[in-house]
């Protein structure tokens, strides 16, 4: 079966989805809200500051969309990128070396994704359970690496990555650009994109086309694991420490943005721009909720109605499909 009969098969990269108008009146409508709630809301400085702090969350809504995808899950990335980052700033105030960190913070995330592939692939443990006992372990090993402490002494040239600009753009917004860029390619404008939606839509049509879909999808956990060592390097240079429970959870608001931008659990369909959409919707969610002097409690509360709302939204799209 040729590349051309996978792409033409339902859930093909190419059958891209044309609107998602959910995410786009839970975007507006939040704005117009906290707006109206908060004078301070639609300030050039706060907008820039959404803008700033979306990056991490997309660095791993993005290996997200693809993982959901293929009809999987990687409830891990929160607590893997808490285990990197810590990884990331042992190494770095010991050496003093931003790659040498970010090395070891990326062997974190590709040893963790490794595994969450091989479990799902493999050894065919749903993705829910396997990665529900990834998480466990990387939220022990960050205790056990950290004593339970923050790691302090992060030199200056690590925090200017996340506070530096180039041409008045902030650094983390180039590379939450690049990086989306990056994603776009690959999706939409390459053969492993089109097997990632024929992961999801048609695993039979990889098979008969001589594709070793098994280690396609151990590849796609891998580069999840991957973006969370990424995203290791600016959460250190934003907190200016590694702390052993920084992004714990973050993994529900990165599933709530692919859920609210389109991406269906099902049938290989998924829609990058609406991945970036649902980003923003989270992130302009928590600044206002921010800016209202809400609770963090409430506010976690609040995103966990968003992820209802997406998982409507997407059983919504399937039954109309």
């Amino acid at each position: 079966m040729s590349d051309h009969a996978l792409s033409s098969a339902p859930g093909s990269a190419r059958a891209r989805i044309p609107s998602v108008p959910g995410v786009a009146v839970a975007l507006v409508g939040l704005s117009v809200l906290f707006a109206v709630a908060s004078p301070g809301f639609l300030t050039a400085g706060n907008l820039s500051n959404i803008l700033v702090q979306s990056v991490i969350l997309l660095l791993l809504a993005l290996p997200m969309t693809l993982i959901i995808m293929t009809e999987g899950l990687d409830l891990s990335m929160g607590a893997v990128l808490t285990l990197a980052s810590l990884v990331l700033a042992l190494i770095v105030v010991a050496t003093q070396s931003l790659m040498l960190g970010l090395a070891g913070a990326l062997c974190v995330g590709l040893a963790f994704g490794l595994t969450n592939g091989w479990l799902v692939a493999s050894l065919g443990i749903p993705p829910f359970v396997a990665t529900l006992g990834t998480l466990g372990a990387a939220q022990g090993l960050a205790l056990i690496v950290s004593d339970g402490q923050s790691v302090v002494g992060i030199p200056r040239f690590v925090r200017l990555v996340y506070s530096g600009e180039v041409a008045g753009i902030p650094n983390p917004v180039l590379i939450g650009a690049g990086f989306y860029a990056l994603f776009h390619v690959l999706l939409y404008h390459t053969r492993f994109g089109t097997y990632i939606c024929a992961l999801g839509g048609n695993r039979e049509a990889l098979t008969l086309a001589g594709v070793k879909w098994k280690r396609l999808l151990i590849s796609v956990y891998m580069l999840g694991g991957a973006m969370a060592g990424v995203a290791a390097l600016l959460m250190t240079a934003r907190m200016n420490a590694g702390h052993p429970t920084a992004a714990i959870g973050m993994e529900f608001d990165a599933i709530a943005a692919v859920a609210l931008g389109g991406t269906s659990f099902e049938k290989g369909n998924g829609w990058i721009f609406g991945t970036l959409m649902g980003v923003l919707t989270v992130g302009v969610l928590r600044n206002g909720l921010n800016l209202m002097a809400v609770p963090s409690s409430v506010q976690v509360a609040c995103i966990g109605v968003l992820v209802i709302f997406a998982l409507f939204l997407d059983g919504m799209r399937s039954k109309k499909s």
